[in-house]
């Protein structure tokens, strides 16, 4: 059993490999027209803006999380 679940991996890579081979040609990236109309800032600012707020949740958390189990 195990012997065949590594075939069928393999299997998966392979075809998942060729798929990414398989494009035709490159079409242009969004982040170039984004960085040409000066958006790609923007962007960056909003993922910014999120992870820094999902951080400091996260930092809030465990603070109390902590003085619970101190308790």
């Amino acid at each position: 059993m195990g012997k065949l679940i590594k075939y069928v991996l393999l299997a998966m890579v392979c075809f998942i490999s060729t798929n990414l081979f398989a494009q035709s040609s490159p079409s242009p990236a969004p982040a170039g027209f984004m960085l040409s109309e000066g958006k790609i800032y923007v962007v960056v600012l909003v993922v910014l803006v999120i992870l820094s707020g999902l951080f400091i949740y996260l930092i809030n958390l465990d603070r109390k999380i902590s003085n619970l189990e101190k308790e």
